[in-house]
């Protein structure tokens, strides 16, 4: 280390100065020596070792609680549905569907409708069961029932409402297909082999009906219509390979024996499902119809009915009776009975599920002569055709019309006795459409048969409008029949009503008598159903088996149906009516000159 220089001498400008420093200098080998490697060539590039040193960490550890947390035990309960029934053998061999039935399965395009369950299920299992449930559609499916033609969304509904219930109402709107969606509702259950026996209770007219609607929406279901003398009867009730038996309320009655004691077989007559058709009947809790039905053994209980309170409260309490004795009584007030009875009642209109332009809903009520018109129609037949042959060959196509005409009002009405199997089945429809507070029009083509339904239908306010009314008092007739809301009924003749009048306050027609030309019937129900109609128009056409009003729509549809199939497009004059050959061949009688059109 160097020390400071003494001062210089001073110049002679008088200024010093000293000697810089020498700078102390430092060396420092940054040379980095490689170490060779021969095994490893990246050891030759590593850098030189690094010294590192461990520093202990002493911190103290925080204290800590073990606690052991056990699993917890997840309970689980298992359910085991018992598989349904066996269906019986004449169920399950007579799959084929209905010869009019579309391809396909019977699901809508309108989507899934659910079972809906009874509401007071409270078991789990009983609701794990119905939630499992497919859907309806599915399950029609899935069995290969096919229907003719495809249901509105609102009978699906109504099936649905049906399929699962012990206890049920179904109080649609006459019109809606009550009977449509019990039948499909007890051909589901029949399928599925949880019912084996049903009993169904109807009016006397409406046997042959359920016949039929059998035969259209359930084709592979036994049926047999309990009737005939009380021995014939007795083995009726206890054939037991027939699923379906059909009885009125009369029959019940006469046989009450049966249900309350054992029968021939050695024990009581018990059913899987009875089915009270306008079961307003049972109404009367006092009544012995009432006592009969209720007395039947049974599992499951529904009643159809458009009306299930006609008077009072009391008329529900009476079918109650029936399906849940007890469950109602007369002490309660109306909106508590309300909502009592909501999980059982199923009620629909037309205003409520026929939402865009009513359409036209037609029912054909096929029903049979009386025994007093069936003897007056056979003997009127024979004299008739005996008298025809005899005329052979000078027989004219008036000497026909004569015998027709006389047979048509055998169908209206009994010349001897006044007896009309068409009047009772009026009356009972006319009780619905009143109750409902609507109106209807009943068509018929004689006014001697509008008059005569004017006398029995006086409950009804019924008005007539035919050629015997002057035209001056037409108008007033037709006014009468808007405004008033006594008048339910009013009289037509097709002659005068068929045409020019607008009656779209009317929602029910009913053709008590056929036209010779469907067209005319056509032009007759556009008097109600036309724009500005407030709901959807049902048209009721009666038409007596096995006379010559059945063999005149044979011959109507059959042409009816061949022009919409060669000319649906078309739009021109249509001339359905019968020919001189067709109205001779309604007796096999040969028409002496030819196809001439003599019935418009």
């Amino acid at each position: 280390m160097s020390t400071r220089p003494d001062p210089p001498a001073a110049c002679e400008i008088g200024l010093s100065w000293y000697a810089s420093p020498r700078p102390q200098v430092y060396s420092l080998e940054l040379e980095l020596g490689p170490e060779a490697a021969p095994w490893d060539w990246q050891r030759q590039l590593a850098w030189p070792a690094i010294a590192t040193q461990t520093l202990p960490l002493t911190a103290t550890a925080p204290p800590a609680i073990s606690v052991p947390i056990a699993r917890p035990r997840i309970r689980v309960r298992s359910f085991e549905f018992p598989a349904p029934d066996e269906v019986l053998p004449a169920v399950a061999a007579a799959q084929a569907p209905s010869p009019t039935a579309p391809d396909g399965p019977a699901a809508t395009p309108h989507g899934a409708t659910r079972i809906r369950p009874p509401g007071d299920v409270i078991k789990l299992e009983d609701r794990l069961l119905y939630l499992l449930q497919p859907a309806l559609e599915l399950l029609l499916a899935e069995r290969s029932l096919e229907f003719p033609f495809p249901p509105f969304a609102y009978q699906f509904q109504g099936i649905a409402f049906l399929y699962p219930r012990h206890a049920a109402i179904l109080a649609d709107e006459m019109g809606l297909g009550k009977t449509m969606q019990a039948v499909t509702a007890v051909r589901l259950l029949l399928r599925c082999g949880e019912i084996r026996r049903v009993l169904l209770v109807c009016p006397k007219p409406l046997v042959s009906n359920w016949q039929r609607e059998f035969q259209q929406w359930a084709p592979e279901v036994p049926v047999l219509a309990v009737e005939g003398e009380q021995e014939k009867r007795a083995w009726q009730w206890q054939f037991a390979e027939i699923p379906v038996k059909i009885a009125n309320y009369e029959a019940v009655c006469r046989d009450r024996e049966l249900f309350e004691s054992a029968g021939d077989g050695g024990r009581r007559l018990r059913f899987d499902l009875v089915i009270l058709d306008e079961s307003q009947r049972i109404k009367n809790r006092q009544g012995t119809t009432s006592q009969v039905v209720r007395n039947i053994d049974r599992s499951r209980s529904w009643a159809l009915t458009g009306t299930p309170i006609e008077n009072s409260p009391e008329d529900l309490v009476g079918i109650f009776e029936f399906l849940a004795p007890g469950f109602l009584n007369s002490d309660m007030k109306p909106r508590k009975m309300g909502r009592t009875i909501r999980d059982y009642v199923l009620r629909r209109t037309k205003d409520e599920v026929l939402k865009e332009l009513p359409p036209k809903l037609f029912r054909d009520a096929d029903l049979e002569l009386t025994p007093e018109q069936r003897e007056s129609y056979r003997l009127a037949e024979e004299e008739g055709l005996l008298r025809l042959t005899r005329m052979e060959p000078s027989v004219t196509i008036q000497h026909v019309f004569e015998l027709v005409l006389r047979l048509k009002q055998i169908c209206n009405f009994d010349p001897a006795t006044g007896a009309s199997s068409k009047l009772e089945r009026l009356e009972a429809d006319l009780e619905e459409v009143a109750q409902s507070g609507r109106k209807a029009i009943i068509f018929s083509q004689w006014v001697g048969t509008i008059e005569i339904l004017a006398e029995h239908l006086r409950r009804f306010g019924p008005l007539q409008y035919h050629g015997r009314i002057p035209s001056a008092r037409r108008d007033d007739v037709i006014r009468r029949f808007r405004d008033d809301p006594d008048s339910h009924v009013i009289l037509m003749s097709y002659g005068a009503g068929g045409v020019g009048l607008n009656l779209q306050f009317a929602h029910y027609v009913f053709l008590f008598d056929r036209w010779w030309n469907p067209a005319i019937e056509d032009q007759a129900v556009n008097r109600a159903h036309r724009i500005g109609v407030a709901g959807p128009v049902t048209v009721t056409r009666f038409l007596v088996l096995d006379t010559i009003e059945e063999r005149i729509d044979r011959i109507l549809q059959e042409k009816r149906e061949l022009f919409e199939s060669v000319f649906s497009d078309a739009r021109g004059h249509r001339h359905l009516g019968l020919t001189q050959a067709e109205i001779f061949g309604l007796f096999d009688l040969k028409s002496p000159h030819g196809p001439i059109d003599l019935a418009a």
